[in-house]
């Protein structure tokens, strides 16, 4: 392969130049270097708060998520009411392992997360367990639920 060093020659360079794109891939590096662990990929959630005993490795087992709007995500991945039992039915953790982690809102009414565990139970899951936060005062909140007058 020739060069030319530039004298009088008319010749068109069929050359690609690649340092152009190198020097915009490395900014696109940066860039997303940068910003993804800016990105927050969990459920805001606020959990009820107890005193139970911690589980091993809840990350590596797959969790269902309600939040505060009644919006469900499983594994992280918003899903609708309508699809849950079918994309629970067939989830790969849950043919191999039939077991489901709930997380569900504090400010969540009762019958929400009872329709979410029916719902599992349907699609094939055996065993379903609720995760909570610890909470260092216990004695404050059972004073504090004592106090709510029914309606």
């Amino acid at each position: 392969m020739g060069m030319s060093a530039g004298g009088g020659d008319d010749e068109l360079n069929s050359e690609i130049n690649v340092t152009p794109m190198v020097d915009v891939m490395l900014v696109l590096l940066i860039i997303f270097m940068i910003t993804a662990p800016m990105m927050n990929t969990g459920v805001d959630l606020d959990l009820p708060q107890v005193t139970a005993k911690n589980i091993e490795d809840p990350e590596g087992k797959l969790v269902l998520s309600i939040d505060k709007t009644q919006r469900i995500f499983l594994g992280g991945t918003q899903v609708t009411w309508q699809d849950l039992k079918t994309k629970l039915a067939a989830n790969e953790r849950v043919k191999k392992e039939s077991e489901l982690y709930i997380e569900a809102d504090t400010v969540l009414p009762y019958g929400i997360v009872i329709t979410a565990m029916a719902v599992a139970k349907e699609a094939g899951v055996a065993k379903v367990m609720m995760l909570t936060e610890a909470e260092d005062n216990l004695g404050a909140k059972l004073t504090e639920l004592d106090q709510i007058k029914p309606k």
